[in-house]
Protein backbone atom coordinates (compact mmCIF):
# COMPACT_ATOMS: atom_id res chain seq x y z
CA UNK A 1 0.00 0.00 0.00
CA UNK A 2 2.81 2.36 0.78
CA UNK A 3 4.67 1.76 -2.17
CA UNK A 4 1.25 2.03 -4.05
CA UNK A 5 0.95 5.38 -2.38
CA UNK A 6 4.45 6.93 -3.21
CA UNK A 7 4.34 5.69 -6.94
CA UNK A 8 0.75 7.44 -6.87
CA UNK A 9 2.34 10.93 -5.18
CA UNK A 10 5.51 10.99 -7.51
CA UNK A 11 2.96 10.35 -10.77
CA UNK A 12 1.08 13.67 -9.31
CA UNK A 13 3.67 15.32 -8.81
CA UNK A 14 5.36 14.95 -12.16
CA UNK A 15 2.05 15.64 -14.12
CA UNK A 16 1.64 18.78 -12.01
CA UNK A 17 5.62 19.95 -13.13
CA UNK A 18 4.33 18.84 -16.77
CA UNK A 19 1.61 21.24 -16.50
CA UNK A 20 3.33 23.77 -15.32
CA UNK A 21 6.49 23.64 -17.57
CA UNK A 22 3.90 23.40 -20.25
CA UNK A 23 1.60 26.20 -19.08
CA UNK A 24 0.94 29.64 -20.88
CA UNK A 25 0.57 32.88 -19.29
CA UNK A 26 -0.14 36.22 -20.95
CA UNK A 27 1.02 38.79 -18.40
CA UNK A 28 -1.07 41.43 -17.22
CA UNK A 29 0.48 44.96 -16.46
CA UNK A 30 -1.05 48.55 -14.61
CA UNK A 31 0.49 51.45 -13.47
CA UNK A 32 0.80 52.35 -9.82
CA UNK A 33 -3.02 54.15 -8.80
CA UNK A 34 -2.69 57.45 -8.77
CA UNK A 35 -3.24 59.67 -5.39
CA UNK A 36 -6.91 61.13 -4.53
CA UNK A 37 -7.56 64.09 -6.54
CA UNK A 38 -5.04 63.89 -9.26
CA UNK A 39 -5.74 63.08 -12.93
CA UNK A 40 -6.51 59.70 -13.94
CA UNK A 41 -3.28 58.27 -15.97
CA UNK A 42 -3.38 55.70 -18.81
CA UNK A 43 -0.40 53.97 -20.70
CA UNK A 44 -1.03 53.55 -24.54
CA UNK A 45 1.19 51.04 -26.30
CA UNK A 46 0.83 50.23 -29.75
CA UNK A 47 2.38 46.97 -31.33
CA UNK A 48 3.64 47.19 -34.76
CA UNK A 49 3.47 44.33 -36.20
CA UNK A 50 4.24 43.87 -39.94
CA UNK A 51 3.05 45.58 -42.76
CA UNK A 52 2.37 49.37 -43.13
CA UNK A 53 1.36 52.14 -40.50
CA UNK A 54 -2.22 53.48 -39.39
CA UNK A 55 -1.89 56.77 -40.37
CA UNK A 56 -4.90 58.01 -38.70
CA UNK A 57 -3.69 56.85 -35.21
CA UNK A 58 0.13 58.48 -35.58
CA UNK A 59 -1.45 61.38 -36.54
CA UNK A 60 -3.91 61.68 -34.12
CA UNK A 61 -0.76 61.46 -31.46
CA UNK A 62 1.27 63.94 -32.84
CA UNK A 63 -1.88 66.31 -33.52
CA UNK A 64 -3.07 66.18 -29.71
CA UNK A 65 0.59 66.09 -28.13
CA UNK A 66 -0.54 62.38 -27.07
CA UNK A 67 2.42 60.29 -25.51
CA UNK A 68 2.75 56.91 -26.14
CA UNK A 69 5.02 53.31 -26.48
CA UNK A 70 5.20 51.48 -29.67
CA UNK A 71 6.27 47.97 -30.09
CA UNK A 72 8.29 47.28 -33.62
CA UNK A 73 9.59 44.21 -34.72
CA UNK A 74 12.25 43.79 -37.55
CA UNK A 75 10.14 42.88 -40.06
CA UNK A 76 8.26 46.24 -39.83
CA UNK A 77 11.14 48.12 -39.77
CA UNK A 78 12.09 46.95 -43.17
CA UNK A 79 9.37 48.84 -44.72
CA UNK A 80 8.56 51.43 -42.57
CA UNK A 81 11.97 52.95 -42.16
CA UNK A 82 11.16 57.08 -42.69
CA UNK A 83 8.29 56.68 -39.94
CA UNK A 84 10.97 55.11 -37.15
CA UNK A 85 12.96 58.02 -37.93
CA UNK A 86 10.50 60.37 -37.41
CA UNK A 87 9.28 58.54 -33.98
CA UNK A 88 12.27 58.47 -33.19
CA UNK A 89 13.04 62.31 -33.65
CA UNK A 90 9.99 62.67 -31.00
CA UNK A 91 11.60 61.14 -27.65
CA UNK A 92 9.06 63.95 -26.31
CA UNK A 93 5.86 61.72 -27.55
CA UNK A 94 7.46 58.25 -28.49
CA UNK A 95 9.26 55.02 -26.77
CA UNK A 96 10.22 52.68 -29.63
CA UNK A 97 10.34 48.79 -27.51
CA UNK A 98 11.61 45.70 -29.19
CA UNK A 99 8.50 43.46 -30.67
CA UNK A 100 10.70 40.54 -32.03
CA UNK A 101 12.55 40.00 -34.79
CA UNK A 102 9.97 38.14 -36.73
CA UNK A 103 6.86 38.63 -34.90
CA UNK A 104 7.09 34.79 -33.48
CA UNK A 105 5.68 33.76 -30.22
CA UNK A 106 8.42 34.00 -27.28
CA UNK A 107 7.19 30.24 -26.28
CA UNK A 108 10.47 27.59 -25.93
CA UNK A 109 8.53 24.82 -26.99
CA UNK A 110 6.68 23.62 -30.11
CA UNK A 111 3.49 24.34 -30.38
CA UNK A 112 0.88 27.58 -32.37
CA UNK A 113 -0.84 29.71 -30.61
CA UNK A 114 -3.60 31.45 -32.73
CA UNK A 115 -2.20 29.57 -35.25
CA UNK A 116 1.41 31.19 -35.32
CA UNK A 117 4.47 28.69 -35.09
CA UNK A 118 5.95 29.30 -31.63
CA UNK A 119 9.80 30.09 -31.44
CA UNK A 120 9.73 26.16 -29.87
CA UNK A 121 13.03 26.44 -28.31
CA UNK A 122 14.83 28.76 -26.28
CA UNK A 123 17.69 29.40 -28.89
CA UNK A 124 14.67 30.38 -31.49
CA UNK A 125 13.56 32.88 -28.78
CA UNK A 126 17.32 34.38 -28.05
CA UNK A 127 17.19 34.89 -31.36
CA UNK A 128 13.96 36.72 -31.84
CA UNK A 129 14.30 38.98 -28.81
CA UNK A 130 18.11 39.59 -30.01
CA UNK A 131 16.93 40.14 -33.27
CA UNK A 132 14.43 42.60 -32.65
CA UNK A 133 16.54 44.42 -30.13
CA UNK A 134 19.71 44.77 -33.32
CA UNK A 135 17.00 45.79 -35.30
CA UNK A 136 16.19 48.66 -33.55
CA UNK A 137 19.49 49.54 -32.42
CA UNK A 138 20.63 49.72 -35.72
CA UNK A 139 17.92 52.52 -36.42
CA UNK A 140 19.73 54.37 -33.02
CA UNK A 141 17.71 53.62 -30.56
CA UNK A 142 18.03 51.50 -27.56
CA UNK A 143 14.90 48.75 -26.50
CA UNK A 144 14.25 48.05 -22.64
CA UNK A 145 10.83 46.00 -22.75
CA UNK A 146 10.13 43.06 -24.89
CA UNK A 147 6.20 42.26 -25.80
CA UNK A 148 6.28 38.85 -27.78
CA UNK A 149 3.81 38.17 -30.94
CA UNK A 150 0.11 36.98 -29.01
CA UNK A 151 1.63 38.75 -25.52
CA UNK A 152 1.68 34.95 -24.79
CA UNK A 153 4.84 32.85 -23.25
CA UNK A 154 5.58 30.10 -21.45
CA UNK A 155 7.02 30.77 -17.69
CA UNK A 156 10.81 29.34 -18.57
CA UNK A 157 10.54 32.27 -21.34
CA UNK A 158 9.80 34.97 -19.53
CA UNK A 159 12.72 34.27 -17.19
CA UNK A 160 14.77 34.08 -20.11
CA UNK A 161 14.10 37.06 -22.25
CA UNK A 162 14.29 38.85 -18.43
CA UNK A 163 17.89 37.35 -17.85
CA UNK A 164 18.91 38.96 -21.27
CA UNK A 165 17.55 42.22 -19.72
CA UNK A 166 14.17 43.11 -21.14
CA UNK A 167 11.30 43.80 -18.86
CA UNK A 168 8.31 41.76 -20.44
CA UNK A 169 5.50 44.26 -21.29
CA UNK A 170 1.74 43.12 -20.67
CA UNK A 171 -1.00 44.51 -20.59
CA UNK A 172 -5.01 44.99 -18.66
CA UNK A 173 -7.13 45.96 -21.18
CA UNK A 174 -7.21 44.32 -24.99
CA UNK A 175 -8.62 48.19 -26.97
CA UNK A 176 -9.11 46.46 -30.36
CA UNK A 177 -9.38 43.10 -29.93
CA UNK A 178 -6.22 42.92 -32.07
CA UNK A 179 -7.14 45.01 -34.60
CA UNK A 180 -10.22 42.38 -35.82
CA UNK A 181 -13.05 44.49 -33.80
CA UNK A 182 -14.96 46.83 -35.55
CA UNK A 183 -14.71 50.96 -35.20
CA UNK A 184 -17.48 51.21 -32.28
CA UNK A 185 -16.39 48.38 -30.18
CA UNK A 186 -13.27 49.88 -30.12
CA UNK A 187 -14.06 52.90 -29.21
CA UNK A 188 -15.81 51.35 -26.32
CA UNK A 189 -13.54 49.38 -24.92
CA UNK A 190 -10.27 52.42 -24.89
CA UNK A 191 -12.78 54.71 -23.50
CA UNK A 192 -14.11 52.79 -20.38
CA UNK A 193 -10.61 52.31 -19.00
CA UNK A 194 -9.64 52.94 -15.68
CA UNK A 195 -6.60 54.70 -14.01
CA UNK A 196 -3.84 52.78 -14.25
CA UNK A 197 -4.59 50.85 -17.39
CA UNK A 198 -1.92 50.10 -19.97
CA UNK A 199 -3.61 49.65 -23.09
CA UNK A 200 -2.71 47.35 -26.07
CA UNK A 201 -3.71 48.11 -29.68
CA UNK A 202 -2.17 48.11 -32.76
CA UNK A 203 -0.74 50.55 -35.35
CA UNK A 204 -0.16 48.57 -38.50
CA UNK A 205 -3.72 48.06 -39.92
CA UNK A 206 -4.79 51.23 -41.62
CA UNK A 207 -7.03 48.99 -43.98
CA UNK A 208 -9.38 47.86 -40.57
CA UNK A 209 -11.50 50.00 -38.93
CA UNK A 210 -10.63 49.30 -35.24
CA UNK A 211 -8.15 51.89 -36.14
CA UNK A 212 -10.74 54.75 -36.45
CA UNK A 213 -12.20 53.46 -33.28
CA UNK A 214 -8.74 53.29 -31.16
CA UNK A 215 -8.63 57.43 -32.53
CA UNK A 216 -12.14 57.92 -31.39
CA UNK A 217 -11.44 56.20 -27.82
CA UNK A 218 -8.45 57.76 -27.28
CA UNK A 219 -9.80 61.10 -27.80
CA UNK A 220 -12.49 60.48 -25.76
CA UNK A 221 -10.43 59.88 -22.68
CA UNK A 222 -8.52 63.03 -23.59
CA UNK A 223 -11.79 64.75 -23.15
CA UNK A 224 -12.32 62.90 -19.80
CA UNK A 225 -8.90 64.92 -18.51
CA UNK A 226 -7.25 61.55 -18.57
CA UNK A 227 -3.31 62.16 -18.37
CA UNK A 228 -1.49 59.77 -21.16
CA UNK A 229 1.93 58.33 -20.29
CA UNK A 230 4.75 55.58 -21.80
CA UNK A 231 6.31 52.92 -19.59
CA UNK A 232 9.25 54.64 -19.03
CA UNK A 233 7.36 57.35 -17.74
CA UNK A 234 5.98 55.30 -15.05
CA UNK A 235 5.70 52.94 -12.19
CA UNK A 236 4.53 49.38 -13.28
CA UNK A 237 3.21 46.44 -11.81
CA UNK A 238 3.19 43.18 -14.26
CA UNK A 239 2.12 39.82 -13.06
CA UNK A 240 4.25 36.52 -13.40
CA UNK A 241 7.65 37.98 -12.66
CA UNK A 242 7.47 40.00 -15.86
CA UNK A 243 8.99 43.38 -14.44
CA UNK A 244 9.56 42.72 -10.68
Amino acid sequence: MKTFLATFLMVVSTGHACLAATRLVEPRLTLRKQEAGTKPRVALTFDACSGRTDERILSMLIDNSIPATIFVTGRWLKRNGAVFAMLNARPDLFEIENHGAMHIPAVDRPMAIYGIPAAGSAQAVAAEVAGGAAAIEAQGATPHWFRGATAKYSLSSIGQIRQMGFRVAGYSVNGDGGSLLGAPATEKRIASVRDGDVIIAHINQPTRTAGDGVVKGILDLKAKGFAFVRLDGAVEDGSDDTTN
